[in-house]
C-alpha cells in the first residue's frame, strides 16, 4: 500500500480460505446427516450476520435446529438483542449463550430442555412404529472459533474437548455424549468456498475466524480503525486516551503509536507494532461491548 493511500485510509483485502478439511468435512456431514435429528447452529453475537454460515441450509436439509449466539457476554446486547428478533422472527429457536468461566448456565440449560421436546416427539414417533426409544442425535457446526467447543463443555458439564483462540483445533468430526438421553456430533469449523462480502469476511477476520498469518495486517487494522470509529468512536478515544475527529485511520494509528510507545529509532512510527496493538485489543476483548454487524 503506497503512503497516499495510507493517508486516505484506503484500505483493501482480498481473503480466499478454503482449506481442504473444511470440503472433506462438509462431504461428511452430508454422509452422515440422515443419522441426526437437531442441528445446533452456533454463531457468534458480536458478528451474527457474519459469523452465519451461509449455505448451511445445504447441509443440514430441513432438520428442527437451534440458534445458539455464543460470546453473548461479549457483544453489544441493545445491537445483538435486534438479530434476536430478526432470527426469531424468520421461526428460528434462538438461544443466547455466555462463555465465560463465570457464567450462568441458565440458557444452556435452555438447550438442552428445547432438544429434549425434540427427543420426546422423536421417541413418541418411534414408539408409534413399535420401536424402541433411542438417544437424540446433535449436530453442533459453525464457522472456525466461534466457541462450539467451550459451548460443548458447558453441556456436558465439565472439560470434553480442547478450547483454544485459534481456529482450526478441531479437526475432525466426532461423537462426545452429551448426557444420558443426547449423544453430540461435533464438528471442525467451516467456512463456504468463496467469500463475496469484504465486509463480512474482514469482520472474520477481526474476530480470528480466519487464520492471521494468511491476512495483511496493514489493511485488516485500517479497517478495523474505520469501523470502531463508525460504530463505537467513544470507546476507540477511551481506550487509547486520544481523540479521533477530522483524522484518517492511518492518522489514528500514528496517535495510537504515540500513546503506546510503538516508536522505532529517530522516533519514527513502528507501524507494524501498532497494527499488532490494535487487532490484539480486539481479539483478547480490551474493547467490551462490540457488536459490528448491523442490521440493512
Amino acid at each position: 500500500m503506497s503512503n497516499d493511500n495510507k493517508k486516505e485510509g484506503v484500505y483493501k483485502i482480498g481473503i480466499n480460505w478454503y482449506p481442504g478439511h473444511m470440503a472433506k468435512t462438509k462431504r461428511e456431514i452430508k454422509e452422515k446427516i440422515n443419522l441426526i435429528d437437531i442441528i445446533y447452529e452456533v454463531i457468534d453475537a458480536r458478528m451474527p450476520i457474519s459469523s452465519k454460515i451461509k449455505d448451511i441450509d445445504e447441509l443440514i436439509k430441513d432438520k428442527p435446529r437451534i440458534l445458539i449466539m455464543t460470546k453473548y457476554d461479549l457483544c453489544d446486547k441493545k445491537e445483538t438483542d435486534k438479530f434476536i428478533s430478526y432470527y426469531e422472527g424468520l421461526g428460528y429457536k434462538v438461544v443466547a449463550v455466555d462463555l465465560a468461566n463465570n457464567a450462568n448456565n441458565k440458557n444452556v440449560k435452555k438447550v438442552l430442555d428445547l432438544s429434549e421436546s425434540v427427543s420426546k416427539e422423536l421417541n413418541e414417533k418411534r414408539k408409534s412404529k413399535g420401536l424402541k426409544p433411542r438417544n437424540l442425535r446433535a449436530l453442533i457446526i459453525g464457522i472456525p472459533n466461534v466457541g462450539k467447543s467451550t459451548l460443548i463443555n458447558r453441556l456436558v458439564g465439565k472439560k470434553a474437548v480442547g478450547v483454544g483462540n485459534k481456529p482450526g483445533l478441531t479437526k475432525s468430526l466426532s461423537w462426545i455424549r452429551i448426557n444420558k438421553d443426547i449423544d453430540l456430533l461435533d464438528s471442525p469449523g467451516i467456512l463456504w468456498p468463496k467469500l463475496e462480502d469484504q465486509y463480512e469476511a474482514r469482520i472474520l477476520a477481526i474476530f480470528s475466524s480466519i487464520k492471521e498469518e494468511i491476512l495483511n495486517k496493514e489493511d485488516l487494522a485500517l479497517f478495523a480503525i474505520d469501523i470502531l470509529v463508525k460504530l463505537y468512536k467513544e470507546k476507540l478515544e477511551e481506550r487509547y486516551n486520544i481523540k479521533v475527529d477530522n483524522l484518517t485511520s492511518i492518522e489514528i494509528i500514528e496517535e495510537i503509536a504515540k500513546k503506546r510507545g510503538a516508536i522505532l529509532k529517530g522516533n519514527n512510527i513502528d507501524y507494524e507494532k501498532a497494527y499488532l496493538l490494535v487487532l490484539n485489543d480486539i481479539k483478547n476483548n480490551a474493547f467490551k461491548e462490540i457488536t459490528l454487524d448491523r442490521l440493512k
